[in-house]
């Protein structure tokens, strides 16, 4: 039993990073969609996001950081475990635009679709597959999704009346 676990501690150790921030670094926060919303064929599926920069206040203990969020997190508690945070490397080219989102306390957010952009009809040997691509709330075009169409009409009507 010790070498089967000295074995996988040795896997695991290969994999870790060793993250430190400093006081006043730029990072990013990680943040998950809601369960339940049918995407990419999963029902289900958590696609990670991050979401920020934010300025790294202090750090609390060996592990955890105290970020400065904005007003609209207050609800949020502002200390995070290393592994919820991403360092923002700065580039003065980048242009931020932070769209905030309507988080829960566990730092989750509802995917819910804004438009339909395209429909396409896939015809397989027997039957005819009506797909549409969906525009999601907090994402751009680029990454608009390919979606069973009876699927989306069933759960969002609303989406179909004017296309």
């Amino acid at each position: 039993m010790r070498t089967a676990q000295s074995r996988q501690k040795s896997y695991a150790d290969q994999r870790r990073r060793e993250l430190e921030f400093a006081v006043g670094d730029h990072v990013f926060v990680k943040v998950a969609p809601m369960k339940g919303v049918m995407r990419f064929g999963k029902k289900g599926k958590l696609s990670p996001r991050y979401i920020g920069p934010f300025e790294i206040l202090d750090r609390v203990g060996t592990l955890a950081y105290r970020v400065a969020l904005p007003p609209n997190l207050a609800g949020v508690h502002n200390v995070f475990h290393v592994s919820m945070l991403r360092k923002y490397m700065a580039n003065p080219s980048h242009v931020l635009n932070f769209e905030p989102l309507q988080l829960t306390p566990n730092l989750s957010y509802e995917e819910r679709p804004v438009q339909i952009l395209d429909r396409q009809e896939k015809k397989l040997r027997n039957k005819l597959v009506k797909r549409v691509k969906v525009k999601w709330l907090n994402h751009s075009e680029e990454e608009a999704t390919w979606e069973s169409e009876p699927e989306m009409r069933s759960r969002y009507p609303e989406l179909f009346g004017e296309f």
